[in-house]
């Protein structure tokens, strides 16, 4: 995808979701007990992840949206994936299942790591 393909995409999103740049992402989390989940698959997540994320796999289905369905709907739900293509998919959709407000790690877990 190329760089304009990317922000445009990025400005389209629904106002529900916001993407944050890593030190955006970890000040917010940091603020107390916040709803933190990494979306990579299970062997992506034991590779590394961010403290206090619970794995919820978005390529498992109706798994994935059960797993969500437990989460609270009304409070901010914080995202991540691998390097950030996943995860919007997912905060739309989480958006779609009736969260009020995502937020996602731009440049995904990659990002965090440098």
């Amino acid at each position: 995808m190329s760089i304009l393909g990317f922000l445009f995409k990025e400005h389209n999103l629904p106002d529900e979701i916001q993407v944050m740049d890593r030190e955006e992402y970890k000040e917010a989390i940091s603020r107390g007990k916040v709803q933190l989940v990494d979306i990579r698959t299970k062997a992506e997540f034991a590779s590394g992840h961010i403290k206090g994320a619970k794995n919820i796999d978005f390529f498992q289905g109706s798994a994935f949206e059960s797993a969500f369905s437990k989460l609270k709907k009304d409070a901010p739900v914080f995202i991540y994936c691998q390097s950030g293509n996943r995860s919007q998919k997912a905060a739309r959709r989480l958006v779609e299942l009736g969260f009020a407000k995502v937020y996602d790690l731009r440049g995904g877990y990659r990002s965090w790591c440098y």
